[in-house]
C-alpha cells in the first residue's frame, strides 16, 4: 500500500531536491504542471499534493481541488513558497505545510517526516471495511430515521440515510456488527454528505472500550492490513507549559487544527493527553491546546506542572504522534468556552494567534515567559 504524492511545479531545482526525499519516505512521486494537475487529481487519489506558489492563482485552485476531490478531506497539502510574509495567507488557502524556497534537503526532510506520519495515520483512519448492515440514527434535536451502513473504520463510517444529512451535523447511531458482542451506540459528526443520502461520519467522544472493539473488528475483517502506526516525532523541546496548552520547538511541526497525542515524561512521572495544534511555525515549532474536556484531564496536567515546579531544572521529554489531519469538533473549545475555565495567558495566546506573524507571536511568548505570567 504505497503512498502517492503529486508535485505541481515548474521549478527543476525544487523537484530535484524533493523527489529523492519523498522517495526515501516511501512515497511514489508524480510530477506535472498547473494545467495538468486538476485532471490528475480527478483520475487518481493522492495522499499528498505539493504545489509551487510561484503562480498563486493556479496554486490556490490546486489546493482547493485537492480538498474537494477527497471525500474525507484527508489529502495532505504542502505549499512551496518564496515570500515568507505570505505564509498566513497560504495556510488560509488550505495548505497544511509550507516549505520555503529555494528548497534545501534538511528542511524538506524535517517537514516531510511530519507530513508522512500524518499520511500514514490518515490512510489508517480512512481504511474502511465494506459492510452492509442496518442502523438507527438520529440527528441531534431531530427525529429518528433508518439507514444502511456502507463501510466502517475505527474512526468513522459511511452510511446511506433515508433523508440527506448536513455536513457538521451531530448524530447518534445504533447498530450491531457481525461476530461482535458489543452493542454499538456511537455519537458522530457528519464530515461530508451527498444529496442522495450518502454521508461520511467521524466518531466523537467514542468510549475507549468501543474504540478497542471497533479496531479489533476492522483488523479481523479487513481484506488487507492497514499501515502501522506512525512513529513519534523526535527532537522536540518543551519551552512553555500551562494547564491549557504548551509550545514545542521542533523542526517537524504538525499542521494547524490537526489532532495529536502528546506524552510528557519526567523522571518516573508520565502524562498522556490529546490535543489540537493551534499555531504552527514551519521548521520552528507549534502551539498545542490540550483536549482538557474534564476536570480529571486537567488534574493530570496540573500534577505534572506541580511536579516540574517542585524540581527546578528538570527537563521533561516529549513524544508526539499525529491523531488526525483535522481534529474533531470535540477538541475545539474556542467557540464555546467553559465558564469555569481558569485564566490561562498561554492558551489565550494560542487561540488568538491569527493576526500575528511568527516573529510577533514568539516575541509575545518570550514576554509571557520572562514575566512569569504563565503559571504552574
Amino acid at each position: 500500500m504505497t503512498l502517492q504524492s503529486l508535485l505541481v511545479s515548474k521549478d527543476e531545482q525544487a523537484a530535484a531536491v524533493l523527489t529523492p526525499v519523498l522517495t526515501g519516505f516511501g512515497l511514489g512521486v508524480h510530477c506535472c504542471g498547473y494545467a495538468d494537475a486538476l485532471g490528475r487529481m480527478t483520475d487518481q487519489k493522492f495522499d499528498a499534493v505539493i504545489v509551487d506558489y510561484d503562480d498563486p492563482h493556479s496554486a490556490g485552485l490546486v489546493l482547493q481541488n485537492a480538498y474537494q476531490s477527497s471525500p474525507g478531506h484527508n489529502t495532505v497539502t504542502i505549499a512551496l513558497l518564496s515570500d515568507q510574509t505570505k505564509v498566513r495567507s497560504v495556510f488560509g488557502a488550505g495548505a497544511n505545510f509550507v516549505l520555503y524556497k529555494p528548497i534545501s534537503e534538511q528542511p524538506a526532510q524535517a517537514t516531510l517526516r511530519a507530513a508522512t506520519a500524518l499520511m500514514k495515520r490518515e490512510r489508517r483512519r480512512s481504511f474502511r471495511v465494506p459492510v452492509q448492515i442496518p442502523l438507527q440514527l438520529q440527528v441531534e434535536n431531530g427525529s429518528e430515521m433508518e439507514g444502511i451502513m456502507l463501510d466502517l473504520s475505527e474512526d468513522g463510517l459511511d452510511l446511506l440515510a433515508a433523508t440527506p444529512l448536513c455536513p457538521g451535523a451531530i448524530i447518534n447511531a445504533h447498530f450491531s456488527l457481525p461476530a461482535c458482542d458489543h452493542d454499538m451506540r456511537i455519537r458522530g459528526e457528519v464530515a461530508w454528505a451527498n444529496p442522495n443520502g450518502e454521508s461520511g461520519v467521524r466518531f466523537v467522544d467514542l468510549a475507549e472500550h468501543l474504540r478497542d472493539a471497533l479496531r479489533s473488528w476492522v483488523l479481523k475483517n479487513a481484506p488487507e492490513l492497514p499501515p502501522e502506526e506512525s512513529d513519534p516525532v523526535s527532537q522536540c523541546k518543551l519551552t512553555d507549559l500551562s494547564l491549557g496548552g504548551c509550545y514545542v520547538e521542533t523542526e517537524s511541526p504538525f499542521p494547524e487544527r490537526s489532532g495529536i497525542v502528546l506524552c510528557l515524561q519526567a523522571e518516573d512521572m508520565e502524562v498522556q493527553t490529546e490535543g489540537l495544534v493551534r499555531v504552527m511555525h514551519p521548521g520552528h515549532g507549534m502551539g498545542i491546546e490540550f483536549a482538557s474536556r474534564t476536570a480529571e484531564q486537567r488534574e493530570h496536567v496540573g500534577k505534572f506542572l506541580e511536579f516540574l515546579t517542585s524540581r527546578p531544572g528538570t527537563l521533561p521529554q516529549l513524544l508526539i504522534t499525529p491523531r488526525a489531519l483535522a481534529a474533531a469538533a470535540e477538541y475545539d473549545h474556542s467557540s464555546a468556552p467553559d465558564a469555569e475555565e481558569p485564566d490561562d495567558p498561554l492558551l489565550e495566546l494560542l487561540r488568538n494567534h491569527e493576526s500575528m506573524s511568527q516573529e510577533e507571536f514568539l516575541r509575545a511568548l518570550r514576554e509571557q515567559r520572562n514575566s512569569e505570567v504563565t503559571s504552574s
